[in-house]
């Protein structure tokens, strides 16, 4: 399977406040490549995500912007690429909110959420959370709430489910976003 799983931390509240971003590539079925950076909304941050994640607003403030870091990043958003992300209408409507607060025009892709596949195939779970996710599968998630290794888990959820359940078991969770 050929994938980018994404992940997003916010500095509050907002969408439009994307304070981190991870991407995970996957090709054949092998992590071939990782992007982190930090991401300087150009807000305030509140308490309650710096409680989450622990990036403080002094830890962003030399970092990109959304404008300055999107080059690098649109090119894994594209319509013959598949994004997946755990929770993936909090982290396309993360992109999508910070796109529009930059007029930058949206670019569309395929979408996939392991939060909607691990309630599918794992019924019995007692939440579906990324970490209870990992721990049911043997999947290392050494800083939950960390971008990088968030979307470094979905990514290895997804292989998980595509290992033990098949492809074309997958097929049916992919979305379009336009």
């Amino acid at each position: 399977m050929n994938f980018i799983a994404m992940d997003f931390e916010t500095a509050a509240p907002t969408r439009a406040s994307a304070c981190s971003i991870a991407l995970t590539v996957v090709q054949n079925d092998v992590i071939t490549d990782e992007l982190y950076s930090l991401i300087n909304p150009e807000t305030e941050f509140n308490w309650r995500n710096v409680q989450v994640h622990g990036i403080h607003q002094a830890d962003v403030s030399d970092a990109p912007t959304f404008p300055e870091l999107w080059p690098v990043v649109k090119q894994f958003f594209t319509p013959d690429k598949l994004v997946v992300a755990h929770n993936a209408t909090f982290d396309n409507s993360v992109l999508k909110k910070t796109l529009e607060r930059y007029q930058i025009n949206r670019l569309p892709y395929q979408t996939l959420d392991t939060l909607r596949t691990s309630k599918s195939f794992y019924p019995d779970c007692t939440n579906h959370k990324l970490n209870t996710i990992c721990d049911n599968l043997g999947i290392d998630l050494q800083h939950h709430h960390n971008a990088l290794d968030d979307s470094r888990a979905c990514a290895n959820i997804l292989l998980h489910q595509e290992h033990q359940f098949g492809a074309d078991a997958l097929a049916s969770f992919i979305r379009p976003i336009k």
